[in-house]
Protein backbone atom coordinates (compact mmCIF):
# COMPACT_ATOMS: atom_id res chain seq x y z
CA UNK A 1 0.00 0.00 0.00
CA UNK A 2 1.45 3.36 -0.98
CA UNK A 3 2.08 6.07 1.62
CA UNK A 4 -0.79 8.22 0.29
CA UNK A 5 -3.30 5.37 0.69
CA UNK A 6 -1.89 4.54 4.13
CA UNK A 7 -2.46 8.10 5.30
CA UNK A 8 -5.99 7.98 3.92
CA UNK A 9 -6.76 4.77 5.80
CA UNK A 10 -5.21 6.08 9.01
CA UNK A 11 -7.31 9.24 8.82
CA UNK A 12 -10.49 7.22 8.41
CA UNK A 13 -9.71 4.69 11.14
CA UNK A 14 -8.62 7.33 13.64
CA UNK A 15 -11.54 9.65 12.87
CA UNK A 16 -9.31 12.46 11.69
CA UNK A 17 -10.34 15.00 9.10
CA UNK A 18 -8.01 16.92 6.88
CA UNK A 19 -8.17 20.60 7.96
CA UNK A 20 -10.18 22.73 5.57
CA UNK A 21 -8.40 25.65 3.93
CA UNK A 22 -9.86 29.12 3.51
CA UNK A 23 -11.33 29.48 0.04
CA UNK A 24 -10.97 32.71 -1.83
CA UNK A 25 -14.03 34.64 -2.96
CA UNK A 26 -14.94 34.09 -6.61
CA UNK A 27 -16.50 37.05 -8.44
CA UNK A 28 -19.19 34.97 -10.20
CA UNK A 29 -20.51 33.56 -6.94
CA UNK A 30 -20.60 36.93 -5.21
CA UNK A 31 -22.34 38.63 -8.14
CA UNK A 32 -24.91 35.97 -8.95
CA UNK A 33 -25.81 34.57 -5.52
CA UNK A 34 -29.18 35.76 -4.14
CA UNK A 35 -27.65 36.51 -0.73
CA UNK A 36 -25.33 39.08 -2.36
CA UNK A 37 -28.30 41.31 -3.17
CA UNK A 38 -29.29 41.30 0.50
CA UNK A 39 -25.68 42.01 1.46
CA UNK A 40 -25.69 45.16 -0.70
CA UNK A 41 -28.88 46.36 0.98
CA UNK A 42 -27.43 45.59 4.40
CA UNK A 43 -24.24 47.52 3.60
CA UNK A 44 -26.25 50.52 2.41
CA UNK A 45 -28.30 50.46 5.62
CA UNK A 46 -25.16 50.16 7.78
CA UNK A 47 -23.52 53.06 5.95
CA UNK A 48 -26.64 55.17 6.53
CA UNK A 49 -26.44 54.33 10.26
CA UNK A 50 -22.95 55.83 10.39
CA UNK A 51 -20.71 52.76 10.65
CA UNK A 52 -17.08 53.43 9.80
CA UNK A 53 -15.59 52.53 6.44
CA UNK A 54 -13.34 49.96 8.12
CA UNK A 55 -16.29 48.29 9.86
CA UNK A 56 -18.22 48.14 6.58
CA UNK A 57 -15.23 46.60 4.82
CA UNK A 58 -14.66 44.05 7.57
CA UNK A 59 -18.30 42.98 7.68
CA UNK A 60 -18.45 42.65 3.91
CA UNK A 61 -15.42 40.34 3.97
CA UNK A 62 -16.94 38.17 6.68
CA UNK A 63 -20.30 37.88 4.92
CA UNK A 64 -18.78 37.15 1.51
CA UNK A 65 -17.06 34.15 3.07
CA UNK A 66 -20.42 32.98 4.39
CA UNK A 67 -22.07 33.43 0.96
CA UNK A 68 -19.39 31.28 -0.70
CA UNK A 69 -19.91 28.61 1.96
CA UNK A 70 -23.68 28.70 1.33
CA UNK A 71 -23.19 28.47 -2.45
CA UNK A 72 -21.12 25.30 -2.04
CA UNK A 73 -24.06 23.76 -0.15
CA UNK A 74 -26.78 25.03 -2.52
CA UNK A 75 -28.20 27.41 0.09
CA UNK A 76 -29.59 30.24 -2.02
CA UNK A 77 -31.95 32.30 0.13
CA UNK A 78 -31.95 33.71 3.68
CA UNK A 79 -35.14 31.74 4.42
CA UNK A 80 -33.19 28.50 3.90
CA UNK A 81 -30.71 29.38 6.66
CA UNK A 82 -31.60 27.79 10.00
CA UNK A 83 -29.90 27.70 13.37
CA UNK A 84 -28.39 24.22 12.71
CA UNK A 85 -26.95 25.52 9.42
CA UNK A 86 -25.34 28.45 11.21
CA UNK A 87 -23.94 26.06 13.81
CA UNK A 88 -22.42 24.03 10.96
CA UNK A 89 -20.85 27.22 9.64
CA UNK A 90 -19.49 27.98 13.09
CA UNK A 91 -17.90 24.52 13.11
CA UNK A 92 -16.44 25.27 9.69
CA UNK A 93 -14.80 28.46 11.02
CA UNK A 94 -13.31 26.40 13.84
CA UNK A 95 -11.84 23.80 11.45
CA UNK A 96 -10.48 25.88 8.57
CA UNK A 97 -6.80 26.72 8.31
CA UNK A 98 -5.06 29.82 7.05
CA UNK A 99 -2.29 29.79 4.45
CA UNK A 100 0.29 29.33 7.21
CA UNK A 101 -1.56 26.26 8.49
CA UNK A 102 -2.77 27.98 11.65
CA UNK A 103 -6.46 27.97 12.70
CA UNK A 104 -8.44 31.16 13.02
CA UNK A 105 -8.07 32.65 16.51
CA UNK A 106 -11.14 32.60 18.75
CA UNK A 107 -11.18 36.41 18.53
CA UNK A 108 -11.33 36.20 14.72
CA UNK A 109 -14.05 33.55 14.83
CA UNK A 110 -16.07 35.72 17.21
CA UNK A 111 -15.70 38.67 14.83
CA UNK A 112 -16.92 36.59 11.88
CA UNK A 113 -19.97 35.44 13.84
CA UNK A 114 -20.70 38.99 15.06
CA UNK A 115 -21.02 40.14 11.44
CA UNK A 116 -23.30 37.19 10.72
CA UNK A 117 -25.52 38.01 13.71
CA UNK A 118 -25.80 41.64 12.67
CA UNK A 119 -26.76 40.58 9.14
CA UNK A 120 -29.53 38.21 10.21
CA UNK A 121 -30.82 40.65 12.80
CA UNK A 122 -31.23 43.18 9.98
CA UNK A 123 -32.90 40.57 7.72
CA UNK A 124 -35.46 39.84 10.44
CA UNK A 125 -36.03 43.53 11.19
CA UNK A 126 -36.68 44.24 7.49
CA UNK A 127 -39.04 41.22 7.31
CA UNK A 128 -36.93 39.39 4.75
CA UNK A 129 -37.14 36.40 7.11
CA UNK A 130 -39.79 35.50 9.70
CA UNK A 131 -37.37 34.93 12.58
CA UNK A 132 -33.68 35.40 13.32
CA UNK A 133 -31.82 32.03 13.27
CA UNK A 134 -28.66 33.70 14.63
CA UNK A 135 -30.27 35.17 17.75
CA UNK A 136 -29.07 32.33 20.00
CA UNK A 137 -25.76 31.72 18.27
CA UNK A 138 -23.00 31.74 20.91
CA UNK A 139 -19.62 33.07 19.87
CA UNK A 140 -16.49 31.41 21.29
CA UNK A 141 -15.00 33.00 24.37
CA UNK A 142 -11.56 34.46 24.18
CA UNK A 143 -9.41 36.03 26.83
CA UNK A 144 -8.03 39.52 26.61
CA UNK A 145 -4.31 39.13 26.33
CA UNK A 146 -1.81 41.35 28.07
CA UNK A 147 0.47 43.34 25.78
CA UNK A 148 3.40 40.93 25.53
CA UNK A 149 6.06 43.49 24.83
CA UNK A 150 6.31 46.98 26.30
CA UNK A 151 8.99 49.47 25.31
CA UNK A 152 10.98 50.72 28.28
CA UNK A 153 11.61 54.44 28.72
CA UNK A 154 15.23 53.86 27.69
CA UNK A 155 14.14 52.04 24.51
CA UNK A 156 11.68 54.78 23.61
CA UNK A 157 14.38 57.42 24.02
CA UNK A 158 16.76 55.38 21.84
CA UNK A 159 14.22 55.40 19.03
CA UNK A 160 13.35 59.08 19.46
CA UNK A 161 17.02 60.04 19.19
CA UNK A 162 17.50 58.30 15.82
CA UNK A 163 15.84 60.63 13.24
CA UNK A 164 18.14 63.13 11.54
CA UNK A 165 16.28 66.33 12.40
CA UNK A 166 18.49 68.32 10.01
CA UNK A 167 16.82 66.64 7.01
CA UNK A 168 13.19 67.28 5.99
CA UNK A 169 12.13 63.65 6.23
CA UNK A 170 14.06 63.04 9.45
CA UNK A 171 12.31 66.04 11.01
CA UNK A 172 8.95 64.61 9.92
CA UNK A 173 9.82 61.22 11.40
CA UNK A 174 10.89 62.85 14.67
CA UNK A 175 7.52 64.65 14.89
CA UNK A 176 5.63 61.42 14.17
CA UNK A 177 7.49 59.40 16.80
CA UNK A 178 7.17 62.12 19.44
CA UNK A 179 3.44 62.42 18.75
CA UNK A 180 2.85 58.67 18.95
CA UNK A 181 4.55 58.51 22.33
CA UNK A 182 3.10 61.74 23.73
CA UNK A 183 -0.56 60.97 22.99
CA UNK A 184 -0.70 57.21 22.38
CA UNK A 185 -2.90 57.76 19.34
CA UNK A 186 -3.64 54.99 16.88
CA UNK A 187 -1.90 54.66 13.52
CA UNK A 188 -5.13 55.52 11.68
CA UNK A 189 -5.71 58.56 13.88
CA UNK A 190 -2.24 59.97 13.25
CA UNK A 191 -2.51 59.30 9.51
CA UNK A 192 -5.79 61.22 9.29
CA UNK A 193 -4.62 64.27 11.27
CA UNK A 194 -5.20 67.63 9.63
CA UNK A 195 -3.16 70.80 10.19
CA UNK A 196 -6.09 72.47 11.92
CA UNK A 197 -6.32 69.64 14.48
CA UNK A 198 -3.29 71.00 16.33
CA UNK A 199 -4.14 73.89 18.67
CA UNK A 200 -0.81 75.50 19.51
CA UNK A 201 -2.31 78.01 21.96
CA UNK A 202 -4.08 75.42 24.10
CA UNK A 203 -1.41 72.76 23.46
CA UNK A 204 -4.03 70.22 22.44
CA UNK A 205 -4.72 67.85 19.57
CA UNK A 206 -8.16 66.98 18.21
CA UNK A 207 -8.75 63.41 17.10
CA UNK A 208 -11.59 63.52 14.59
CA UNK A 209 -13.57 60.34 14.07
CA UNK A 210 -11.26 57.97 15.88
CA UNK A 211 -12.24 54.37 16.42
CA UNK A 212 -16.03 54.14 16.43
CA UNK A 213 -16.19 57.59 14.80
CA UNK A 214 -15.69 59.26 18.16
CA UNK A 215 -13.93 62.61 18.53
CA UNK A 216 -11.68 63.38 21.49
CA UNK A 217 -9.47 66.26 22.57
CA UNK A 218 -6.06 65.38 24.02
CA UNK A 219 -3.28 67.36 25.70
CA UNK A 220 -0.14 67.55 23.60
CA UNK A 221 3.17 67.49 25.44
CA UNK A 222 5.42 70.54 24.98
CA UNK A 223 8.23 68.46 23.48
CA UNK A 224 5.94 66.78 20.93
CA UNK A 225 4.31 70.13 20.11
CA UNK A 226 7.74 71.68 19.49
CA UNK A 227 8.72 69.00 16.95
CA UNK A 228 5.33 68.94 15.24
CA UNK A 229 5.47 72.71 14.80
CA UNK A 230 9.06 72.61 13.57
CA UNK A 231 8.07 69.98 11.00
CA UNK A 232 4.98 71.96 9.93
CA UNK A 233 6.94 75.14 9.33
CA UNK A 234 10.22 73.79 7.91
CA UNK A 235 9.72 70.36 6.33
CA UNK A 236 6.08 70.06 5.34
CA UNK A 237 6.17 72.90 2.75
CA UNK A 238 8.87 70.94 0.87
CA UNK A 239 6.61 67.86 0.65
CA UNK A 240 3.31 69.64 0.11
CA UNK A 241 1.04 68.53 -2.69
CA UNK A 242 -1.85 70.93 -3.32
CA UNK A 243 -4.28 68.01 -3.48
CA UNK A 244 -3.53 67.13 0.15
CA UNK A 245 -2.87 70.50 1.75
CA UNK A 246 -5.16 69.79 4.73
CA UNK A 247 -3.28 66.65 5.84
CA UNK A 248 -0.60 67.18 8.49
CA UNK A 249 1.79 64.29 7.83
CA UNK A 250 2.84 63.54 4.26
CA UNK A 251 4.86 60.68 2.78
CA UNK A 252 7.99 61.04 0.66
CA UNK A 253 5.63 61.28 -2.33
CA UNK A 254 3.59 64.15 -0.85
CA UNK A 255 0.59 61.92 -0.12
CA UNK A 256 -1.11 61.45 3.26
CA UNK A 257 -0.26 58.30 5.16
CA UNK A 258 -4.04 57.71 5.26
CA UNK A 259 -3.75 56.46 1.65
CA UNK A 260 -1.62 53.56 2.88
CA UNK A 261 -1.42 52.93 6.63
CA UNK A 262 1.30 50.31 6.13
CA UNK A 263 3.72 53.04 5.06
CA UNK A 264 3.52 54.52 8.54
CA UNK A 265 3.96 51.10 10.17
CA UNK A 266 6.99 50.37 7.99
CA UNK A 267 8.53 53.75 8.80
CA UNK A 268 8.21 53.25 12.56
CA UNK A 269 9.41 49.64 12.32
CA UNK A 270 12.50 50.82 10.46
CA UNK A 271 13.49 53.00 13.42
CA UNK A 272 12.79 50.18 15.89
CA UNK A 273 15.09 47.92 13.87
CA UNK A 274 17.82 50.56 13.75
CA UNK A 275 17.55 50.85 17.53
CA UNK A 276 18.00 47.05 17.69
CA UNK A 277 14.67 46.58 19.42
CA UNK A 278 13.33 43.18 18.47
CA UNK A 279 9.74 43.53 19.63
CA UNK A 280 6.65 42.72 17.61
CA UNK A 281 4.64 45.71 16.44
CA UNK A 282 5.34 49.29 15.42
CA UNK A 283 3.01 52.24 16.06
CA UNK A 284 1.01 50.35 18.72
CA UNK A 285 4.16 49.76 20.76
CA UNK A 286 4.28 53.50 21.49
CA UNK A 287 0.60 53.45 22.48
CA UNK A 288 1.28 50.64 24.95
CA UNK A 289 4.39 52.43 26.22
CA UNK A 290 2.57 55.72 26.80
CA UNK A 291 -0.20 54.07 28.84
CA UNK A 292 2.16 51.89 30.88
CA UNK A 293 4.71 54.62 31.64
CA UNK A 294 2.04 57.09 32.76
CA UNK A 295 0.50 54.48 35.06
CA UNK A 296 3.95 53.72 36.44
CA UNK A 297 4.27 57.41 37.31
CA UNK A 298 0.94 57.55 39.12
CA UNK A 299 -1.59 58.63 36.46
CA UNK A 300 -5.23 57.81 37.20
CA UNK A 301 -6.61 54.93 35.13
CA UNK A 302 -9.56 57.04 33.96
CA UNK A 303 -7.20 59.64 32.51
CA UNK A 304 -5.46 56.89 30.57
CA UNK A 305 -8.88 55.70 29.36
CA UNK A 306 -9.63 59.18 28.01
CA UNK A 307 -6.22 59.40 26.33
CA UNK A 308 -6.59 56.04 24.60
CA UNK A 309 -10.21 56.61 23.63
CA UNK A 310 -11.51 53.42 25.21
CA UNK A 311 -15.29 53.16 25.62
CA UNK A 312 -15.02 50.72 28.53
CA UNK A 313 -12.71 51.07 31.51
CA UNK A 314 -12.19 47.29 31.47
CA UNK A 315 -10.26 47.68 28.20
CA UNK A 316 -7.88 50.17 29.81
CA UNK A 317 -7.47 48.18 33.02
CA UNK A 318 -5.39 45.63 31.15
CA UNK A 319 -2.49 48.12 31.38
CA UNK A 320 -2.63 48.01 35.18
CA UNK A 321 -1.50 44.39 34.89
CA UNK A 322 1.68 45.32 33.04
CA UNK A 323 2.43 48.46 35.04
CA UNK A 324 4.77 47.06 37.68
CA UNK A 325 6.88 49.99 38.90
CA UNK A 326 4.66 50.88 41.87
CA UNK A 327 4.25 47.21 42.68
CA UNK A 328 8.03 46.77 42.56
CA UNK A 329 8.55 49.72 44.92
CA UNK A 330 6.02 48.37 47.42
CA UNK A 331 7.50 44.87 47.14
CA UNK A 332 11.02 46.17 47.77
CA UNK A 333 9.88 48.24 50.76
CA UNK A 334 7.68 45.67 52.49
CA UNK A 335 8.72 42.13 51.55
CA UNK A 336 10.32 40.26 54.52
CA UNK A 337 13.25 39.07 52.39
CA UNK A 338 14.19 42.68 51.63
CA UNK A 339 13.93 43.62 55.31
CA UNK A 340 16.16 40.71 56.30
CA UNK A 341 18.83 41.80 53.82
CA UNK A 342 18.80 45.33 55.21
CA UNK A 343 19.13 44.01 58.79
CA UNK A 344 22.05 41.77 57.77
CA UNK A 345 23.75 44.73 56.08
CA UNK A 346 23.42 46.87 59.21
CA UNK A 347 24.83 44.09 61.40
CA UNK A 348 27.85 43.66 59.12
CA UNK A 349 28.59 47.37 59.42
CA UNK A 350 28.60 47.12 63.21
Amino acid sequence: MCDKKKRSVLNKTQGRQKPKKIKQATPDVLVNHALSAYLKQFQAWAEMKGLTEQTLKTRAGHLKRFIIWCDERSINHPKEVTKPILERYQRYLFEIRQKNGEPLSFRTQAGQLASLKAFFKWLARENHILSNPASELEAPRYRKRLPKQILSVEEVNRVLDLPDVHSPYGLRDKAILELLYSCGIRRMELSNLEVQDIDRGRETILIQEGKGRKDRMLPLGKRALYWVEKYRLESRPLMLNDAYEQHLFLTDYGEPFANNYNRLSNLVKLYLNHARIDKKGSCHLFRHAMATHMLDNGADIRFIQAMLGHSNLSTTEIYTQVSVEKLREIHAATHPAKLEIEEATEESKD
